[in-house]
């Protein structure tokens, strides 16, 4: 990735991030493909209304359809077709808005799904090997919320 500064006003700033999958002009509305994906709207769609990047949410494609499959199926990029740039996050919001369904230690965050009550444990690895199989352009680790979650903890 490169990071080239364009205009600045005050301390407001204008930029452009060079990705692989193409350029993305901040400041920048990024849609949220929760799954990949904006409802109701396909690939073609974001495309029409120029999405320079969709922020994928890493908790939920590890549940649905997994990060397995997206990987067999050549990464977000070749599971929604969506050709431009995706950001992935950590899962905090998740155990931020799903509090009833978590419960953090000091090492990491247990989740049980809301889809079936299986559990799953969230780490800082975990989260990180779960993003690199979704193959996204930018990875948020470990978002504010995991953090403050984590930080509580100790």
């Amino acid at each position: 990735m490169k990071f080239q500064l364009d205009a600045t006003s005050g301390g407001a700033r204008a930029t452009t991030l060079k990705m692989a999958h193409g350029e993305v002009q901040t400041p920048v509305f990024m849609p949220v493909g929760t799954q990949a994906t904006v409802k109701a709207l396909d690939f073609n769609d974001m495309l029409s209304l120029g999405a320079q990047i969709i922020l994928g949410n890493t908790y939920h494609l590890y549940l649905r359809p997994g990060s397995k499959t997206v990987k067999k199926l050549g990464g977000l990029h070749g599971f929604s077709k969506f050709p431009n740039n995706f950001l992935t996050d950590s899962g905090g919001f998740q155990a931020f808005s799903l509090s009833d369904n978590s419960k953090p230690d000091e090492n990491g965050i247990m989740f049980t799904s809301h889809i079936d009550g299986s559990k799953h444990y969230f780490t800082p690895q975990s989260v990180l090997d779960t993003q690199y199989e979704l193959n996204s352009d930018i990875m948020m680790i470990l978002d504010d919320f995991l953090v403050s979650l984590l930080l509580q903890l100790l």
